[in-house]
């Protein structure tokens, strides 16, 4: 049988960093670890964290590094906040693809991975620059001929730790707990919202059918979804390798409406369709500056608007928008696509 290695990437905080995003680096090398543990429960026995300080390093071209360096038989790669609340027994089938002796794959979503089980990883040292995972199993199924099935009907597996909110939905510990308390007051009051019968909820961004009907099967209010830019990510990996450099760049029917009225107007908007809101920030981002997260607001920026926290944002456009969900008359609650996708249950914890 091929020699399975099980490497959770993790990038420690950057010497810069400032306060949110060395907390977050603290909590997601913790869940790394507790990661490793379950995957040894599994049944691998090859397991560990790979740390690595955050420079200009493709994801792309840390794999052929580390692929190169210990030539595994098979491999499996996880970014440390990912499959944050999986058991062993979801994390039995990517030890097993990875002990293949096919040309197999398996992602927890494979239109925007956080984890992936490739058998046969040599193949990976062929593997472009691409800027992080959600893209790989793309490659694999259009370049490097893999059949690459998913589990992303298994919703836990989807949770990836990407930032402070995040941490707060799966109930890690929160090294500044003050820094979330408006943050929980809004998610109370959204599964309010959601329990009341007579109610609206909206959930804009990279969303799917499955979340959509979870909400429409389990709770009593109305739902609303605006579904814009799923892998959006990945897509914009691929565009490296498919000949489609000049593809549409993204865009928003929300981002649209605040290009017109300003990003103070989110809030009055918001409260015209529905009595509660979750919404993707990071569509709107890239509505407004593209796909390349390096032209967005710095990560600090992006996590302290999700904790509701406009003062410590330094961008104006992304402060001017948190400032006026802080305002709301509705409880709206900002992130990315844990919120609207597999967290929403986590969200709306008073839901059965």
């Amino acid at each position: 049988m091929p020699r399975v290695a099980v490497r959770l990437l993790h990038l420690d905080a950057r010497p810069d960093a400032r306060a949110i995003e060395r907390d977050l680096a603290v909590v997601r090398r913790s869940l790394a670890d507790r990661l490793a543990a379950t995957f040894r429960a599994a049944g691998a026995e090859d397991v560990s964290v790979v740390a690595t300080a955050p420079d200009d390093t493709p994801f792309g071209s840390r794999v052929r590094d580390l692929v190169r360096r210990e030539r595994p038989g098979g491999l499996v790669l996880a970014g440390s906040g990912s499959l944050a609340v999986a058991c062993a027994a979801d994390l039995r089938a990517f030890v097993a693809t990875a002990a293949s002796p096919e040309r197999l794959a398996l992602a927890n979503n494979r239109f925007s991975a956080d984890a992936v089980a490739i058998a046969r990883a040599e193949c990976l040292l062929e593997v472009p620059d691409l800027p992080s995972d959600n893209a790989l199993p793309r490659w694999l199924a259009e370049v490097a001929g893999y059949t690459v099935r998913d589990l992303r009907g298994r919703r836990r597996l989807g949770i990836d730790v990407d930032g402070p909110l995040d941490a707060v939905l799966i109930g890690a510990p929160w090294p500044d707990h003050a820094a979330t308390t408006v943050l929980r007051e809004r998610l109370a009051g959204l599964a309010v919202v959601a329990h009341d019968p007579r109610a609206e909820l909206l959930v804009a961004g990279r969303t799917s059918g499955a979340a959509i009907g979870w909400l429409e099967r389990r709770l009593p209010a109305r739902v609303r979804a605006l579904v814009e830019e799923r892998g959006l990510r990945a897509a914009a990996a691929a565009a490296r390798w498919d000949g489609a450099p000049n593809a549409r760049p993204p865009r928003s029917v929300l981002g649209l409406l605040l290009d017109r009225d300003g990003p103070a107007a989110l809030a009055a908007i918001l409260a015209e369709i529905a009595d509660a809101a979750v919404v993707d920030t990071r569509v709107l981002l890239a509505h407004r500056l593209g796909a390349d997260e390096a032209r967005w607001p710095s990560p600090e920026d992006r996590f302290a608007s999700d904790l509701l926290l406009p003062h410590r944002v330094d961008d104006p456009w992304l402060r001017s928008l948190t400032g006026a969900v802080v305002d709301s008359p509705i409880p709206i609650v900002l992130g990315g696509h844990t919120l609207v996708g597999p967290g929403l249950p986590l969200a709306l914890r008073g839901a059965p």
